[in-house]
């Protein structure tokens, strides 16, 4: 119980900071509903958990041949990134938030978890907070499980919350609104990708 609360803590220090994904998230929030938003933000908690069982399993094989790829990674992620942001600032806003169908509650979550994976120093972060809570592999796999799980589930309640606060909004928001709504927010999520690139090396 001891590391699932950690693992809680760790896991809302990791979702919290609003980057490409939460502006993303809280986009689709406003224009397609809360389950969408909800569901794109299980993608990064997906993601977070997996990263997250790399390190606290002590998998160092993984680990060395993510890192070592990061700079290809980090390109692909940085592409993806620019090419969201512009066809977010695009999208044409509709009446009313869209049916959450099967294919794009499936595109939504898969769209953010390829996202986040493509940031492999996600790692070397979990890597660090758990050397500094005294987490390795040889404090047990039931232990390194519970943190994981406290993590993911931080994660997932972050998102549940957050795409609820943006889902009370987007009654209030008009066509015109939400038609501002993508372009500023294409134009950050485009900004992250273009930083992403230059940090390429």
């Amino acid at each position: 119980m001891t590391f699932f609360l950690r693992g809680l803590i760790l896991g809302f220090s990791m979702a919290a900071p609003v980057g490409p994904i939460g502006v993303l998230c809280i986009r689709r929030t406003l224009a397609e509903g809360r389950a969408i938003g909800f569901v794109s933000g299980l993608g990064p908690a997906t993601a977070d958990a997996v990263y997250g069982s790399v390190a606290a399993f002590g998998l160092t094989a993984i680990s060395a041949v993510l890192t070592g790829g990061q700079s290809w990674l980090r390109l692909a992620g940085g592409l993806f990134l620019c090419s969201l942001g512009i066809r977010t600032r695009r999208a044409i806003p509709v009446a009313g938030s869209p049916p959450a169908g099967r294919r794009g509650v499936l595109g939504s979550y898969g769209s953010t978890l390829l996202l986040t994976l493509t940031n492999p120093m996600t790692i070397l972060s979990f890597a660090a907070i758990f050397a500094g809570l005294g987490i390795t592999a040889r404090a047990g796999y039931a232990s390194a499980l519970a943190l994981v799980a406290g993590v993911f589930s931080c994660s997932a309640l972050w998102w549940r919350i957050l795409s609820g606060v943006a889902g009370a909004f987007s009654r209030a928001l008009s066509t015109a609104g939400l038609r501002w709504v993508n372009r500023v927010s294409g134009a950050i999520i485009a900004g992250f990708g273009a930083l992403a690139l230059l940090a390429v090396r």
